[in-house]
């Protein structure tokens, strides 16, 4: 180490800067710092500083020595010029100023203050023959730190890039960029600008001290109105570019900015979407690098801003849907019986509890599930319906659980079931009875388990769908005859709703038909017809066999094919009849069980001959679906082949 001024050489002067730049090789900082005191240790010398010419302006890089402070504010200006202009040493009075090297570091020069300038020559001497080495030894720490914050950026940028490109809402990934930009930067401040081009306003969050944390500024006015119009980055320093800084804003915020950088944000398409502004670096002035810096982090949140803006016109889009589907989703009547269904949907919508509902064909059961899902969290999630009884043993599997590519013949690319499609939302499982017993084993073991293997695969995928099941068949019944499982019955029955028939509400029956003859005159974009007074009285006592469904199909026909404004009970006749003639008269001997069969059996016989023997339209006119008609047929005795 030197210690005595009177025992520098050139030679230990330029080894001792080698080895200054080996030991402070990661901070440029550190090394200019050791390098400047090692030449106040000079004969006579009390000063030494790095100074650098920026676009005309004299700034101090680095400075040690007595009164530093001083030296710095009063060095000599012209005497920089001439030794720069020059490309040589220059002295005046008690100050030697050296140009480094104008290739490698252009416009930088070595400046020292000397206390005796008797001693002038020979600091000139040892300053001129340990230059070059110094220059190098600059330029070869500021490439290694150049390196290593490179490095340390990036894998900053990396970090911070995979955690905004997570986040689900605009407000917290405002915030979480502002505390990135701050930390990597040292400032004290950030925000970001985003760009209301209809309105012509930046507006800044987050903005501390304003209320709602949000600052609107006009597009045309400041340092940030310039970086959007040019779509380039300004720095404002603190003794240069103060006039660009508005101190109306400053003023507002009670805060004063002394540093400033901004960079535009540019989303991927070329399309300005605002500026990103860090204010008052904590140390000094925002430099080159930073500047740098911030472009990167701002290309990175200019990506994350996209996404998060898509991925929130997607959920508001998503959530407008779902407003439009739960308002064309209502219990329509005003019977004790409606009423008390209303309140127990309401107070089992927001739980997450399995529910049960019981109900004849046609009574409703799918509207109901749909009403408890538009009335739950999970409103904004998938609702998918399944009907068990269309689901063959084979099929079972495949449809609820999803299976991968090549898992049977079929199998040509991977499929998701209905449990992952409803993961998040509700799954409604209709006629839940008609499952098979191995198909029960495998629906109990995912409602316990929430997981799912997809058909041909080994991958456990989680689930997070509600189940909603229906059936209009008597489970307990079926749990004491082992044709229901008793562990998933009670697996789904942990509410259960009963719905009552139409028959038993007949004061709802006005009502529901109302509703529908509207609907469906706006499809067939016709002026409502109006139901007469004895229309009305015999739709309410008619026995509705297909409850609802049988209800809304009659209103369908007439809506689109009753010709005058008024619906008279003739009209009815049709319609009510399946069609033509009535059924043929039960004899009047037969106990009540035969004869609702014989009535039965020909009812269905006379939906089929009136539909051509298309069953599913006869299952239509009977307001049943085409696999319930079957089961009755093959329960009254009657073919079905």
């Amino acid at each position: 180490m030197l210690s005595q001024k009177d025992s520098v050489s050139d030679a230990a002067l330029a080894q001792d800067v080698l080895r200054l730049a080996l030991e402070n090789s990661s901070s440029s900082g550190a090394f200019l710092q050791a390098a400047l005191a090692r030449w106040v240790v000079l004969p006579g010398s009390d000063y030494a500083a790095i100074v650098r010419n920026v676009d005309g302006r004299w700034t101090v890089a680095a400075a040690y020595g007595a009164n530093a402070a001083g030296h710095s504010s009063a060095l000599p200006a012209s005497l920089l010029a001439d030794a720069l202009d020059r490309e040589a040493a220059a002295s005046a009075g008690a100050w030697l100023v050296v140009p480094l090297d104008r290739r490698t570091l252009p416009g930088e020069l070595l400046a020292v203050h000397l206390s005796d300038s008797s001693q002038l020559a020979r600091v000139e001497q040892l300053t001129q023959q340990a230059v070059p080495t110094f220059a190098q030894a600059i330029v070869s720490v500021r490439a290694a730190e150049k390196q290593r914050r490179s490095g340390e950026r990036l894998a900053t940028l990396l970090e911070i890039s995979g955690r905004w490109n997570q986040a689900q809402e605009m407000e917290p990934l405002l915030t979480q960029m502002a505390e990135a930009a701050t930390k990597m930067l040292a400032a004290d401040r950030a925000s970001i600008f985003l760009w209301d081009k209809p309105n012509k306003l930046l507006i800044g969050r987050p903005a501390l001290g304003v209320e709602g944390g949000e600052l609107r500024i006009p597009d045309d006015k400041g340092v940030v109105a310039d970086v959007l119009r040019l779509r380039k980055p300004q720095r404002v320093d603190a003794r240069f570019g103060q006039e660009q800084i508005s101190r109306a804003v400053d003023q507002k915020l009670g805060y004063r900015t002394r540093t400033l950088l901004a960079v535009p944000l540019v989303s991927r398409r070329g399309e300005t979407l605002g500026v990103f502004e860090v204010l008052n670096k904590l140390d000094g002035d925002f430099s080159d690098d930073d500047e740098q810096a911030l472009v990167e982090l701002a290309a990175h949140a200019s990506t994350a801003l996209e996404n998060t803006q898509e991925r929130e016109r997607l959920l508001q889009s998503r959530r407008q849907l779902a407003l439009e589907a739960a308002s064309g989703v209502r219990l329509i009547g005003e019977s004790p019986a409606i009423e008390a269904l209303r309140s127990t949907t309401g107070r089992v919508a927001d739980t997450d509890l399995a529910v049960l509902i019981l109900g004849e064909n046609g009574t409703g059961k799918e509207v109901v599930a749909r009403t408890i899902h538009y009335l739950s969290a999970r409103r904004d999630q998938p609702f998918i319906a399944v009907n068990c009884a269309a689901l063959t043993e084979t099929l079972l599997e495949s449809e609820l659980f999803g299976h991968e590519k090549g898992a049977f013949t079929d199998a040509h690319e991977s499929r998701p079931g209905k449990f992952e499609l409803a993961s998040g939302g509700t799954l409604f499982l209709d006629e839940i009875g008609d499952l098979s017993l191995g198909g029960q084993a495998k629906l109990l073991r995912v409602l316990e388990e929430k997981v799912v293997v997809r058909v041909g695969g080994s991958k456990t995928i989680h689930t997070d769908a509600r189940v909603i099941a229906a059936t209009n068949q008597n489970l307990a019944e079926m749990v004491r005859e082992k044709k229901f499982r008793q562990d998933l019955y009670f697996r789904l029955n942990v509410v259960s709703i009963n719905l009552p028939p139409l028959r038993d509400r007949p004061g709802d029956v006005i009502l529901l038909a109302e509703h529908f003859l509207s609907d469906f005159a706006k499809r067939a974009r016709r002026k409502v017809p109006q139901l007469s007074p004895t229309a009305r009285r015999r739709l309410e006592t008619y026995a509705w066999p297909g409850n609802i469904r049988e209800l809304r199909n009659a209103m369908e026909r007439l809506a689109y094919l009753c010709p005058g404004e008024k619906i008279e009970a003739e009209d009815l006749t049709f319609i009510l009849a399946a069609g033509g003639d009535a059924p043929a008269a039960v004899p009047d001997n037969l106990p009540l069980s035969e004869a609702t069969d014989s009535f039965q059996k020909a009812y269905i016989l006379r939906a089929i001959e009136r539909s051509g023997g298309n069953m599913s339209e006869a299952a239509e006119r009977l307001g049943l679906h085409r696999s319930n008609l079957y089961r009755k047929m093959r329960q009254l005795g009657m073919p079905t082949s």
